[in-house]
């Protein structure tokens, strides 16, 4: 086991277990139930057969015998939003840099080579990264890579979570290494910070509820009663690993695969997102994960954040949106986002907004802007019939 681990060190793979190929008892099992209880609503191609697929990995390489566990850490301390008074979302670190998929495959490959090597033959190998039909967490839990924690990262020693995970199912006997008996104990810190509350229990995510899901993998409408709840946060979410105490003890990795080319890649200016376009978004983006979620939804995601200001100095960008952006969908969340913020300039932009607008569910978020704008006002007016205050 240590060869494997000086070999996988030697690729890039900081992190490397073994563990057989056999099935995972209770996983599909475990799987179906997520499923059955709504934690992976919106995602539709999770299905019971996937579920077994799973939790077999075998039905993935038929003639694996052996499953190398592989990651690379990735959490850095020395970058941080730069204080110059522009207003600016945040990234998951993943996203960062290079897309993490095809940084993982390239030095699993060449792991893989040097198996050959080593062992003096081909090795009929399956190179797996995040995408394949397999639970990364679960492969490595059991190869003794890390640990479960309550947010469902998988925690490894001297790292944290911050760590991205690969597999190699190889056709080779290797010895296994023994899983870590440790958990998180009474620590809940995670599930606590949380602003959607998606970690309904320890070791359970409500995916619908999760920022990151609905910042990447949600492609229309965000609900209303999370927007208020997503921060500054435009792709991704850091934050139950943030506050994690094993974080903090996780040593910062300076891996230039996985650094930002520019601050636009970690910080981005909300204004800029939101009027970016198809090509800057494209050319600022490429080989990033970031593309995943499309102009459409990064631009959402902004107009999101600029609502969580409540300055009246956003109100003339957001405007421009409404009259001019050439999707609906930003139209559609700029008006939440002005209704959040208020007052009567924001209440005559929407007005302004639906004597040209055509698209219904724009009109509709322009509506329920105006409407919770009148309520806030009437709540706000003095009550005449109230004697509070009042002397003779």
């Amino acid at each position: 086991m240590d060869r494997i681990r000086e070999l996988a060190t030697e690729c890039g793979l900081a992190v490397a277990g073994v563990t057989t190929a056999d099935p995972f008892p209770g996983l599909a099992e475990q799987l179906d139930q997520r499923v059955a209880d709504g934690h992976l609503a919106g995602m539709d191609w999770f299905t019971p057969e996937r579920s077994i697929v799973s939790a077999n990995p075998r039905m993935l390489h038929d003639g694996a015998r052996s499953i190398i566990a592989v990651g690379i850490p990735y959490f850095r301390s020395d970058i941080q939003a730069p204080n110059d008074g522009i207003l600016r979302g945040r990234i998951a670190r993943y996203a960062w840099g290079r897309d993490y998929h095809v940084t993982l495959k390239k030095r699993m490959e060449a792991l893989r080579v040097l198996l050959m090597a080593e062992y003096g033959r081909e090795i009929n190998a399956r190179l797996l990264v995040d995408t394949a039909r397999i639970v990364d967490r679960a492969v490595s839990a059991r190869a003794g890579v890390g640990w479960y924690g309550k947010h469902t990262n998988l925690i490894v020693p001297g790292h944290g979570s911050f760590v991205m995970l690969g597999e190699l199912l190889v056709d080779l006997e290797l010895p296994t290494s023994e899983p870590i008996n440790k958990n998180c104990g009474a620590c809940t810190i995670c599930m606590h910070r949380c602003p959607t509350n998606a970690i309904v229990q320890p070791y359970v995510v409500d995916a619908p509820r999760c920022i990151s899901f609905q910042t990447i993998e949600q492609r229309g409408v965000i609900p209303e009663h999370l927007r208020g709840k997503m921060e500054n946060w435009v792709f991704g979410c850091d934050l139950c690993q943030d506050v994690c105490p094993y974080t903090g003890a996780a040593r910062s990795m300076i891996n230039e695969a996985f650094a930002p080319a520019a601050i636009e890649n970690a910080f981005p200016p909300l204004g800029w997102l939101l009027e970016m376009s198809e090509e800057t978004f494209r050319s600022t983006y490429r080989g990033t994960a970031v593309l995943r979620t499309k102009r459409a939804g990064l631009a959402r995601n902004a107009a999101i954040a600029l609502g969580h200001t409540g300055s009246p100095d956003e109100l003339p960008i957001l405007a421009r949106t409404m009259a001019q952006h050439d999707l609906w969908l930003v139209r559609a969340h700029a008006a939440w986002a002005i209704g959040a913020i208020g007052g009567d300039r924001g209440q005559d932009i929407l007005r302004q907004a639906l004597t040209h607008e055509v698209n219904e569910i724009v009109i509709h978020e322009c509506q329920m802007a105006l409407a919770g704008m009148n309520e806030v006002r009437d709540e706000q007016k003095p009550n005449l019939n109230s004697t509070s205050g009042i002397t003779n």
